[in-house]
């Protein structure tokens, strides 16, 4: 049997495609640099959305969501013109650190796997000796 969606899930996946569109399109400044939405919770009662934003260069990542919680209105109205909703939530954007936390990661794993490399071969040279 399908899983049924409720209706705060259906309106926040159509929010994340109109927004990363309007953010992509229509939103001008500068501020603003390489971001992509990663996620967006609605509350249950539609009137507040949390807009997690990834942001590709991390020296503008504050200056970034600072840039887009200011362009919040405008992308509310918007977001009011293009979709079939009574009223659109109030948009709240936050910084989603998962890309950097996983490249962190990724270095972390390959310095121990390339330590352990280094070790298992200062062990055979040793051996050999």
């Amino acid at each position: 049997m399908p899983r049924e969606f409720n209706r705060s899930e259906r309106v926040a996946g159509t929010l994340r495609r109109e927004l990363a569109q309007l953010i992509q399109m229509e939103v001008k400044d500068p501020e603003v640099g390489f971001v992509g939405l990663s996620d967006v919770e609605v509350t249950r009662d539609l009137s507040h959305a949390k807009v997690f934003v990834t942001v590709f260069e991390t020296d503008k990542a504050e200056a970034s969501i600072k840039a887009l919680n200011r362009a919040a209105g405008y992308l509310r109205r918007r977001l009011g013109q293009e979709m079939r909703i009574r009223s659109v939530p109030e948009l709240h954007f936050q910084h989603d650190a998962s890309v950097e936390t996983g490249q962190r990661m990724d270095s972390l794993i390959n310095a121990a796997v390339a330590s352990d490399r280094d070790e298992s071969e200062d062990l055979e040279r040793d051996e050999e000796e």
